[in-house]
Parts: structure tokens; sequence; C-alpha cells
């Protein structure tokens, strides 16, 4: 089977927001408007910008409308965030010129940038690594671990990694 080199990148992307997602689930509004110092913000209205801006990369690059997920509970928005995953991983799945620039409008203001494809993509997966560091740094300020959200995690999570410890060693 031949797969995108980005396939792998991004269904970790999905897998990990939606780890953290349900990591939140079980919080009260007002823990989930928790905000520290040096973050994007309140936590919940953080994984909506993660989510929100997932959609509109895929838009930028499909055409096909970004929903809005401004006000939406927990629930919807992991539903939301497993549809765009299924989105991207359909996108992924064609052939790409990492060298096609695409325009970026913004209809707020007017705003426009052009950019190879490439930078795109990796620009939606450092995005949205930065911002779920940042609300697992917020859990940890709640006395909650955050969920293990690492490439190599995901990657065990779905058997395509494969540890193994030296016996009497510690894991992990």
């Amino acid at each position: 089977m031949t797969r995108s080199l980005f396939e792998a990148a991004f269904a970790h992307n999905t897998w990990a927001t939606l780890q953290v997602i349900d990591a939140c689930t079980d919080l009260h509004a007002e823990q989930l408007g928790t905000s520290v110092p040096g973050t994007r913000g309140p936590i919940l209205d953080t994984l909506r910008h993660i989510v929100e801006d997932d959609a509109f990369d895929l838009e930028i690059l499909t055409g096909v409308p970004a929903m809005s997920v401004e006000q939406m509970p927990l629930p919807e928005l992991r539903d939301a965030t497993a549809r765009i995953g299924a989105a991207w991983g359909a996108f992924l799945a064609d052939p790409i010129d990492p060298d096609e620039m695409v325009r970026e409008v913004d209809p707020g203001d007017g705003y426009e940038r052009d950019a190879p494809i490439a930078f795109r993509l990796a620009g939606t997966l450092n995005h949205g690594t930065d911002h779920r560091s940042q609300i697992c740094t917020a859990l940890t300020t709640l006395g909650i671990d955050p969920p293990k959200i690492d490439v190599m995690s995901y990657g065990i999570a779905v058997d395509r990694v494969f540890e193994r410890w030296p016996e009497g060693e510690p894991k992990g």
C-alpha cells in the first residue's frame, strides 16, 4: 500500500487533538476557562481554535467551506475533529505537488498570503502541536496529568510503533 508522506503526520494531528479533548471532557466550566500566562488563552477557546484552524487550512486547499466551531461544546467539537481529520485523510490520499502555490484570503480584512502547499501543511501541523502543548500546560496547572500525545505514543496506539525494553529495565 502506498501512503502519503503526510498521512501519518495528519492522522497523529487528529488523534492528538482527540486525546486532548477527551482529557478535558470531565472538566467543569471554570476549569475549561483556565488560562496560563504565555499561552493562547482558555482551554476550551484554544481547543476550538485548533479545530477551526484545521478546518480553515483544509478550506484553503480544497475550497470546501470550513465549519464554524465557535460555540461547540466538547462532544460536538470531538465529532467535528474526527470529520475534519477524515477530510484531511481524503485530501492527502491524492497526489499533491508540494510546490503548488495556494492563496489564503481573509474575508474579514482582505489579508492575502501565497505559499506552497508544503508550507501550508507544515504550518497546520505546527499550529496544532503548539496549542495542544499549551492546553497540556494548563491541565498541569489544574493538577491533571495531560495525555501523552507525542508521535511515538500515537504510533503505539495504532500498532505502528513497537517498543521492547531490556529485561529488568524500567519502562517509560
